[in-house]
């Protein structure tokens, strides 16, 4: 089949979503007119854009989880705040440049519902970085010495949705502490900042080792936060035990074998 010299300019031009739908659509525009042809065209045109954009922001956002705030599991016994996270779905907060603290056990899914944040960030157009801190901070270390350290942290700066995983582990050294308030700095009243931690929000000030640079930094990162604090055992074992069970109920109502 003899391809049409139309389909070529459109791939020439770039108009990848046209031509796709100059394809697919195919006899079917015998049936409608030059508007209704071209307003098709027009809207494979535009959704083939959103879906590359969107497929971007994801690979430069890195999460941690494949995570969809659809997919949010509500019954779980976590005390997760559900009329307060829909709300955070919606990413109103982002606009206003709010910061968001995930706090409790581990296991009980902080990572998740960051990454599910950090993926309808992604879906509403807006950039996204995911860091785990304690790599954040062995990276900007390293990047002292090679140049790149004004990089990273002008990256860090500038995304809409800064997730920083895993605050606590362990005491920051001098170096953490400089960086992680450059970061803070350049971001507040600028952009959002999400931290998910297994310390209470309480406890934060221990971690940065410092109380001059604890006061600055918690100012920056926890005034205008958003809390949500969950509970309850870890999920990694609460899941396999229920499959068990259910299982073994299973497993009861099968008739026995003579």
């Amino acid at each position: 089949m003899l391809k049409h010299p139309t389909l070529d300019q459109l791939y020439a031009l770039g108009l990848q979503g046209m031509a796709k739908g100059f394809t697919e659509i195919g006899a079917e525009a015998d049936n409608l007119d030059k508007r209704e042809w071209l307003g098709l065209l027009l809207d494979r045109e535009a959704s083939w854009r959103q879906d590359k954009r969107f497929a971007a922001r994801l690979r430069y956002a890195k999460l941690r989880q494949q995570a969809c705030a659809e997919d949010v599991d509500y019954r779980s016994p976590r005390g997760l705040d559900r009329p307060l996270f829909q709300k955070l779905v919606e990413g109103h907060w982002i606009e206003a440049h709010e910061n968001l603290a995930l706090v409790g056990p581990t296991g009980v899914g902080k990572s998740w519902l960051a990454s599910a944040l950090g993926h309808k960030a992604c879906r509403d157009n807006r950039s996204v970085l995911y860091h785990r801190i304690p790599k954040l901070f062995e990276d900007l270390a390293l990047a002292r010495g090679d140049g790149r350290h004004p990089r990273l942290l002008r990256a860090l700066g500038r995304a809409d949705l800064l997730i920083l995983d895993d605050w606590g582990l362990e005491p920051l050294d001098a170096g953490a502490r400089h960086d992680l308030l450059e970061i803070l700095e350049e971001r507040y009243g600028r952009r959002s900042t999400i931290v998910t931690s297994q310390l209470p929000v309480d406890r934060w000030h221990h971690v940065v080792n410092d109380p001059t640079y604890a006061d600055a930094i918690l100012d920056r990162l926890v005034h205008n936060a958003h809390r949500i604090e969950l509970a309850g055992e870890s999920l990694r074992r609460v899941r396999p035990s229920r499959e068990k069970i259910a299982d073994e109920n299973l497993t009861r109502q099968q008739p026995k074998r003579q």
